[in-house]
């Protein structure tokens, strides 16, 4: 008769034996699991990445249009052409009640592929909150303060280039007279911020006026730079970020220019609207990928249980030799529960890797990272694969539990 209750060593003998059938199933399994972790962690690191991404601003003017191609393009620098506001708005907002500063977003420009905006100090340093870690914030026309990703040092200088992208070629880039008659000299770097900001380049808005032939806002031949404008000679700007003094002021400010020559929108708020798409999308992939998660375990119960009815003569001498059909049960059951629980733990390293490396090329796409955290959502997929996994496992150590040991060792 056997002695003791370890059922341990007979489940290493066996999953030793078969370790094709192992490294399958834990694979099968593995893989399933990845795609549900990817998913979610993904959905939720695109989430946040876009919503610190738009932290600096509060609220955001522009022409009447789509409220999310404004935030895209002003918030995110995606390339794309949206109608411009009036000058007088600018002049508006900058000299409302509750407004700390309303700065033109002006771009249209770059230097070897990054974005070149025109904009005021106060902005540049988010109203001093963001001060350059190298240098100063610029003061006067021609002056650039770079994002941490620029590779420009303090005191190089440059010329910009038309358009929202790098020119094809050299030749290229320098075929408007007008933009390589423009010199900017580097005075300031500010600090990472993990977003498309890192790599753009600050200037004042009056050099992106006077570079495309505009009026720069002050009138004659004046120097200045930022505000007070001039109430004649603004031009038309393609967003405008405000921030108010408070709360209400910036619920107050949205009523103010929400009027039939601009719209105001809080950036939060568009986004809101879009996570509730990828959320959709998210519940979708979900429903998918749990799924693709019973399939895969269903498949990989039906494999083991093909490969233990092939083994009942092993369990038949098992009984035999004196081991109960409780001992038995439980040599089944472990091994499946095993195989299904390596898997799940190796597909939870998958899945987070995979998402990782996909946060790091939408990051590079998009241009704002997007931080990847396992959090309880994956938690419970886990453990419910595992815990089904567990209760499953009950069919094939029952099926060979019951059977009669004559049975078994009369099979070949």
């Amino acid at each position: 008769m056997m002695q003791g209750f370890n059922p341990f060593p007979i489940v290493a003998a066996d999953l030793r034996r078969n370790r094709l059938l192992v490294w399958v199933t834990v694979l099968l399994v593995a893989i399933s699991v990845a795609t549900g972790i990817a998913v979610i962690s993904q959905e939720r690191a695109l989430r946040q990445g876009s919503a610190r991404a738009a932290d600096d601003f509060d609220l955001l003017l522009g022409a009447p249009g789509s409220s999310t191609q404004l935030v895209l393009t002003s918030v995110y620098l995606r390339p794309q052409a949206i109608p411009l506001l009036a000058g007088d708005l600018l002049l508006q907002a900058s000299t409302t009640p509750g407004v700390k500063y309303a700065a033109p977003v002006g771009f249209g420009d770059n230097w070897q592929g990054h974005a070149i905006i025109g904009t005021i100090a106060d902005f540049a340093i988010r109203g001093g909150t963001l001060l350059p870690t190298q240098g100063r914030i610029f003061q006067r026309r021609g002056e650039a303060v770079v994002g941490a990703g620029v590779d420009l040092a303090i005191g190089a200088t440059f010329s910009p280039a038309h358009g929202r992208h790098r020119a094809q070629d050299d030749e290229d880039a320098h075929a408007d007279p007008a933009h390589d008659a423009i010199h900017y000299t580097v005075v300031g770097r500010l600090p990472a911020r993990r977003n498309i900001w890192d790599s753009a380049i600050l200037v004042p808005i009056e050099d992106v006026w006077r570079v495309h032939g505009l009026a720069v806002g002050h009138g004659g031949a004046s120097s200045h730079i930022g505000p007070p404008w001039g109430p004649d000679d603004i031009p038309g700007v393609p967003a405008i970020a405000i921030k108010p003094d408070s709360v209400a002021s910036a619920y107050r400010l949205r009523g103010v220019f929400q009027t039939p020559r601009s719209v105001a929108v809080f950036p939060a708020e568009v986004l809101n609207d879009l996570y509730l798409t990828l959320g959709n999308v998210r519940d979708l992939m979900s429903v998918l990928a749990i799924t693709t998660q019973v399939l895969v375990v269903a498949a990989v119960l039906m494999a083991l249980l093909v490969g233990f009815l092939a083994r009942r003569r092993q369990f038949a001498v098992l009984r035999a030799i004196g081991a109960s059909r409780l001992y038995v049960f439980s040599v089944v059951w472990i091994e499946v529960v095993l195989l299904i629980t390596t898997g799940a733990a190796l597909g939870a390293l998958m899945g987070w890797g995979a998402s990782n490396l996909l946060s790091h090329w939408m990051a590079s796409q998009l241009g704002f990272a997007m931080p990847v955290r396992l959090g309880a959502a994956e938690g419970l997929l886990l453990a419910g694969l595992i815990l089904t996994g567990a209760v499953v496992a009950t069919l094939p150590a029952w099926l060979v539990f019951r059977r009669p040991i004559a049975e078994g060792l009369a099979s070949s």
